[in-house]
């Protein structure tokens, strides 16, 4: 199997299966998953009333946020290092 060939795993997040599909390994596929679950059960631990959609909604609204964020960051590292090579 090659590194871009597609696989199928199937992984569990917030009690339900899914099955994705993707290039990346089933490792990797697995730590994602898992991080979502996390992410999902502590902002229901936060927030009980949500029901799954809004959840959902709201863990990835915090995810793109924490992105972003991390986004900004290496940007800024990023600017730092060339600013000491010139």
């Amino acid at each position: 199997m090659t590194d871009n060939e597609k696989k199928r795993v199937t992984v569990e997040i917030y009690n339900r299966t899914y099955h994705v599909i993707g290039t990346e390994s089933e490792r990797h596929v697995q730590l994602v998953a898992n991080l979502v679950d996390q992410k999902m059960n502590e902002i229901h631990d936060a927030n009980k009333q949500l029901d799954t959609a809004g959840l959902a909604v709201l863990t990835a609204v915090n995810t793109m946020n924490d992105y972003l964020k991390l986004k900004e960051d290496y940007a800024t590292l990023l600017g730092s290092l060339r600013k000491k090579e010139d």
